[in-house]
């Protein structure tokens, strides 16, 4: 459906799904994640509150969700859509999908937003040239995100599965990467630029986000990836939360899990 726009206002957060799962490598399911986030973030099983006492809830505008095919064309609709929303002065968080959908976000958000820094959580560094002979992969955005110089720095964390090739791409775009045996509690970064947060929710364990189409054992646990985003500094002027797999989450922990981080990264873009 086409994006419901006409309540958004400068200085808004808009919350928008993007629906995608056709460049996942295993399993399919992502696309169906923006409807379960939703569910949670409004079901009033928790208040609207943020942990830092913002009231979240109230001021979301909740924006629908983009109306997709797929493949290249799907890329393009999304940036095109994300710049609708981004024209009006308002700010997103996306809801994914895989994470195939930050490329293009990020690519609406670039040209908005010079010199602008990213803040990655994931068990993967997605920096893979192609996987699979697809180079809008799941497994790829970040590839694509440096190789165009969308983002001026990019810092990713909880990384546990860094093979050689990434590593050398990491090496090519000069990545900071935080493996996960590396994060401790005083861990905290300051951004200088605009920041961008993307979230996929396989950096956490599986024991706390278990409904994630890549089970990635040894990962973060909820409060880590919290205490990381809560000490960060900067001004946060996009996010996403992409890697739900809802038939992997038969009882809605994960999507739980989603709406949490939701509420707290609304809570940083409303500052």
């Amino acid at each position: 459906m086409a994006l419901r726009l006409a309540d958004l206002a400068a200085g808004s957060v808009a919350l928008v799904g993007v629906p995608l799962d056709c460049n996942s490598s295993f399993l399919r399911g992502p696309a169906l994640a923006p409807a379960r986030i939703r569910e949670a973030l409004f079901s009033g099983s928790s208040n609207e509150c943020a942990e830092d006492g913002t009231e979240v809830l109230t001021r979301l505008v909740d924006a629908g969700d983009l109306d997709l095919s797929i493949g290249p064309a799907a890329m393009a609709a999304i940036e095109t859509g994300i710049g609708s929303v981004l024209e009006r002065g308002a700010r997103v968080l996306s809801l994914g999908g895989d994470h195939s959908v930050t490329y293009p976000i990020v690519r609406a958000h670039a040209g908005r937003h010079p010199g602008l820094e990213i803040l990655h959580f994931d068990a993967h560094p997605d920096l893979y040239d192609q996987l699979d002979g697809n180079r809008l992969s799941h497994a790829s955005p970040f590839a694509r995100i440096m190789e165009e110089r969308l983002a001026r720095r990019l810092v990713q964390v909880g990384i546990r599965t860094l093979n050689p090739h990434q590593k050398d791409q990491a090496r090519r775009f000069g990545v900071e990467i935080v493996e996960m045996d590396a994060v401790t509690p005083e861990l905290r970064f300051d951004f200088d630029g605009p920041l961008y947060v993307t979230i996929d929710l396989d950096a956490l364990d599986p024991a706390f986000a278990p409904g994630v189409s890549h089970h990635e054992p040894g990962g973060l646990s909820v409060r880590e990836l919290l205490r990381v985003l809560q000490r960060t500094r900067g001004q946060v002027v996009g996010a996403d939360v992409v890697e739900l797999n809802p038939l992997r989450d038969p009882v809605g922990a994960t999507a739980a899990v989603g709406a949490k981080l939701v509420k707290e990264l609304a809570a940083r873009m409303l500052r």
